[in-house]
């Protein structure tokens, strides 16, 4: 068969023969719909300069660079949704994306606040997760005066500057949190309740709506006052024996913020795993184990997908819109597990 023309590419991408030459000689006043149906057309016929038309239409793609600052390596979750946000900048369409992924080991603000003014010294956008503090706020500031916008990635963040948010409802999150302790304790009783840091605002506004749904449906509850983890899983192992010492008529547990696997542990090695409701947050295999053994009785998850998707997204707008475009906000449905439906 002879190899396909010119203008048989043009009649299957449906232009003219001279749309198909501009294109080949790389102009600037073609499309990029068009563009894109010439090069869907050459891979389709097999045709001879499909290998030009694919790099016409990659040097076309508007080209970005963003950076993302994530949490401790060494979390599950963090990794999760690192590789998750890999992909979705690798697939998101009609880009060029580069992206950072960078993982705190410190997650004191002092630091935080430095790597966020030296990676986006380069960046066309930051996305983050961290704590509620003022060297955070005058961090996003400082960018957002050189038209660096700065989301924030399951904890909302506030600055005088725009700051976006990608997450969850959180004061949903801890109402249906509540909701489960009130319907899956088999009797009232005392509720245990870890948080990771109540700088976080994700956390905070978790244990306000958890309080106030039990405030509202008035059953005989007492929820402890909550103990703090600093995200560190030895640190919630602790907090969770202490619990059980210290409140042997313990029904429920919340653990609503970093840790989940230590107090897992501690549940499972005090011998009351199952006898109590957990509740706790993200599905990985650690947490899907223990779903399934009876040591946590439910979970509330983030879509660790769309959240990545919708981070990448979220990070193309608001370079696109620039400064004065105003804060992006976009809550997402959670997920619930049980041992029932993973």
């Amino acid at each position: 068969m002879a190899r396909p023309t010119i203008r048989d590419l043009a009649e299957a991408a449906g232009v003219s023969v001279s749309t198909v030459n501009r294109v080949l000689g790389g102009a600037e006043n073609v499309r990029a719909p068009t563009v894109r149906r010439v090069l869907d057309a050459a891979e389709e016929i097999g045709f001879y300069g499909v290998g030009t038309i694919q790099s016409r239409v990659q040097s076309a793609r508007p080209k970005d660079r963003f950076v993302v600052i994530l949490q401790q390596p060494g979390r599950h979750f963090y990794q999760e949704l690192g590789r998750n946000l890999e992909l979705a900048a690798q697939s998101f369409e009609g880009r060029d994306i580069r992206l950072d992924v960078v993982y705190m080991e410190d997650l004191s603000s002092d630091r935080i606040a430095a790597e966020m003014l030296e990676l986006g010294a380069e960046a066309d956008g930051i996305a983050i997760v961290t704590a509620e503090h003022p060297l955070i706020r005058e961090a996003i500031d400082r960018l957002s005066s050189k038209g660096v916008p700065v989301i924030g990635v399951i904890a909302p963040l506030n600055a005088s500057a725009n700051v976006g948010f990608v997450g969850l409802d959180n004061w949903k999150v801890g109402r249906t949190a509540a909701w489960a302790f009130n319907h899956l304790c088999r009797t009232p009783g005392k509720i245990g309740i870890l948080v990771g840091n109540h700088r976080y605002r994700n956390q905070d506004l978790n244990e306000s709506g958890f309080r106030s749904y039990f405030r509202e449906h008035g059953r005989d509850f007492t929820l402890l006052e909550p103990l703090l983890t600093y995200e560190s899983s030895a640190v919630a192992r602790e907090m969770t024996e202490r619990l059980l010492a210290e409140h042997p008529d313990l029904v429920g547990l919340y653990i609503s913020g970093g840790g989940i696997t230590g107090a897992i542990s501690a549940l499972r090695d005090s011998g009351r795993s199952g006898e109590l409701v957990a509740v706790g947050y993200e599905l990985f295999d650690i947490t899907r184990a223990a779903l399934i053994d009876g040591t946590l009785t439910l979970l509330i998850s983030h879509p660790l997908k769309r959240l990545a998707e919708e981070t990448i997204a979220g990070l193309v707008r608001s370079k696109v819109s620039g400064p004065s475009g105003g804060s992006q906000r976009l809550l997402l449905d959670f997920e619930i597990y049980t041992s029932e439906n993973i």
